[in-house]
Order: C-alpha cells, then structure tokens, then sequence
C-alpha cells in the first residue's frame, strides 16, 4: 500500500513578522531561500515581498525578481504561491488599494497559486483586515481568467461561509484548496478542537493545509497530519524554534522549521510530497520549466 503524500509549505517572509538575520528580504534571498526550502523538502512556497526599508510591499517588480531568482535554478520545480495582501501602505477597503494588491496577479508569469483571505476581520491590537465581497468576487474572477489556483486562506468559521456564496456565484470554482490560518489574534485561535471543527465543514472534495501561529504551530502541524491535511510552515508564521537548557529563546529560520516538518511526516508513517505529487494532489498542471523560463527571460 501506498504512503499518504503530505505537502509542506514555506512562508518564507511574511509582511508582520519581526526581522531578524535569517529572514530573508531582498529578491535574491527570496529566491535563494525558496531554493534552499525545496532542497529540504517544501513542495511550495509562499511569497511576500518587503521594501528597501524592509516593510511589507505589493511592489510588481519585487515578485517579478524573486520569482526570476527562484526559477533561474532550473532543476528546481517547487510550486510558486504569492500572497494577494501584505503592505502597510496600501489601503485594502478602497477600489484602488485593492487593484494594487491584485496587479501583480494579474500582470506576471510564473503564479501558480494566489492567495485568497476569505473575508474581513478585526486583526489585533490595531489593524483591520480588510477583504470586501467585491474584492473577492474581482480576485476570483482574475484567478479563473489567468488559470491560477486560489489558495484559500481561513482564518475563521465564518469564512467558510464566504466561500459558499461565492461558489454559488461562481467566481470560485472546485476542487478547492484552503489553508487553515489559526492563533491571529481576533480570528479562531489555535486549538485541535477549532482545527477539527473547521476541517469538518470544508466543502466535500477540498484539500487543506494548517498552520498555526508562533507556540501554537507544533500541535497544529501534528493534529493536521493526524486528520490528513498537510502542513505550513515558515518564517512568517513562527520565529522561535524553542528555548535551549538555559529557557533562552532558539530563534527559528526556514530550513530549521522545514527539516522538523519532515521529520514528523517520515514518523507518522507518510511520505513528504514532491513538487510533481503535490500538483497532482491540487489539481494544478505539471510544470513546463523550460516554457516558463523562456516566459521569464531565462536563457
């Protein structure tokens, strides 16, 4: 019999997550990091960008550089995700704030999986996560017309009901993906009883990852694989790995989280899926590296 194949994503970056050394900002220790995450055992990666100053930013020429950087390494095939959110100075309730976020969607090559936050949340202490019916139904639409896959990202149960309506409407369409985003403040928090409850009202057919966010990310990777979904990790969602003898902090990187996660994939008895196997898995088209190189002005 088989092994279950279990996708592991990398946010590598994040837009609110502190900085430190192993962070990587810049396209080139995106696409560097990317490279690194899928030698180690990530099928995807997940895309924010940051300024020169090192702020959140939908800047369109910053994703076009870092997914350069990152198919410039032609043996490497991991799934590229780029997030649809995740600069402070944009605003996300107004028409032209919500086409900022959505340009670079709509514009580059090589986007294989968008992200889709399915509705609007208080993000505490002091921020509101803006996602309007409108901008949904837009960002939706945009997905079907350039064939990218929504990468759904819940972060409460209310958000499940979201997706309905706009399944009902037809600007999502099935088989869908949903990641499972638990422990932000003034969402769901993060417990297997939460994770379970959402898993059970996923729409028939779906599949799913989780992550959780900072202390809460080990119970919700190990209670993902115990009900079959796969699993994020990443930088942008915990930056602290544990605390040595001495209670002091172990800050995270990347690899550090990726090479945990496959260790408890390989204890649990699955295996960790490859690029290939986790589009087969997502019902996403296998990758034609060289067409998608010559698209990106890759000798």
């Amino acid at each position: 019999m088989a092994k279950k194949k279990t996708i592991i994503t990398c946010a590598l970056t994040g837009t609110l997550t502190p900085l430190h050394a192993d962070v990587p900002i810049t396209p080139e220790e995106i696409g560097e990091a990317a490279y690194e995450a899928w030698k180690r055992g990530a099928a995807m990666v997940h895309l924010h960008m940051r300024d020169d100053n090192r702020v959140g930013t939908m800047d369109i020429n910053k994703f076009r550089e870092s997914i350069y950087h990152i198919r410039k390494h032609k043996d490497c095939d991991v799934i590229i995700n780029c997030t649809s959110s995740g600069d402070p100075k944009v605003s996300d309730d107004t028409p032209e704030g919500n086409a900022i976020r959505m340009k670079h969607l709509g514009e580059l090559d090589g986007i294989e999986i968008g992200t889709y936050d399915a509705g609007t949340f208080n993000w505490l202490p002091d921020k509101v996560f803006h996602n309007s019916p409108q901008f949904l139904d837009d960002l939706g639409n945009l997905y079907l017309k350039r064939g990218i896959k929504p990468e759904i990202e819940a972060f409460d149960m209310g958000m499940l009901s979201n997706v309905e309506h706009f399944l009902k409407k037809g600007s999502l369409k099935t088989p869908l993906h949903f990641t499972l985003v638990m422990g932000v403040k003034g969402a769901m928090d993060a417990t297997v009883e939460n994770l379970v409850y959402l898993q059970r009202h996923l729409p028939e057919g779906s599949t799913w990852s989780a992550t959780g966010i900072g202390k809460n990310q080990m119970a919700i990777m190990y209670a993902a694989l115990a009900l079959g979904g796969h699993i994020r990790v990443g930088m942008e969602d915990n930056i602290i790995f544990g605390f040595d003898d001495n209670g002091e902090k172990i800050p995270a990187t990347n690899n550090m989280q990726i090479d945990r996660a496959v260790q408890a994939i390989k204890t649990f008895g699955n295996d960790v899926a490859t690029p290939a196997e986790a589009r087969e898995i997502l019902s996403l088209p296998p990758l034609d590296i060289e067409a998608t190189c010559k698209k990106l002005g890759i000798d």
